[in-house]
């Protein structure tokens, strides 16, 4: 059941994606572009979200457990390291340089252009170079 709920909620996200426009790459530099042909949509969708999170973290987090889990899966690390900053960076430069996040690239695969599927290949090669760098705990 919690494979099911787990598909269910990626299929809404993409959807969400989809209906906000946000698989289409454009949108994304628009907004990145200050000083030219800005486009606030992603501002729009980004505090939707915020909100969302907002309101059901506090609805959720009123319950003992969880609805399909023994305990609640909260991370428990609060610090800043060099494989948190590193990767942030890298996500937001390749945000930037492709429009593309790895929600709305999946969600873009049934329209795949070279761009995209360029854009895949490096974030799965980054999921395997994030996992040949060790962790210090």
């Amino acid at each position: 059941m919690k494979s099911v709920m787990g598909y269910i909620a990626g299929l809404l996200f993409g959807l969400g994606l989809a209906l906000a426009g946000m698989t289409d790459p454009a949108r994304v530099l628009g907004f990145l572009d200050i000083f030219g042909a800005w486009d606030p949509t992603l501002m729009f969708v980004l505090g939707g979200a915020v909100v969302t999170t907002f309101i059901g973290y506090r609805l959720v987090f009123r319950r003992e457990r969880p609805m399909l889990g023994e305990t609640f899966q909260l991370p428990t690390r609060q610090d800043l390291d060099v494989r948190l900053i590193g990767g942030s960076a890298l996500f937001g430069i390749g945000w930037g340089l492709s429009g593309y996040c790895p929600g709305p690239a999946v969600a873009s695969i049934a329209g795949l252009t070279a761009p995209l599927f360029a854009m895949l290949i490096a974030m799965v090669a980054g999921w395997f170079l994030a996992r040949a760098i060790p962790a210090r705990d």
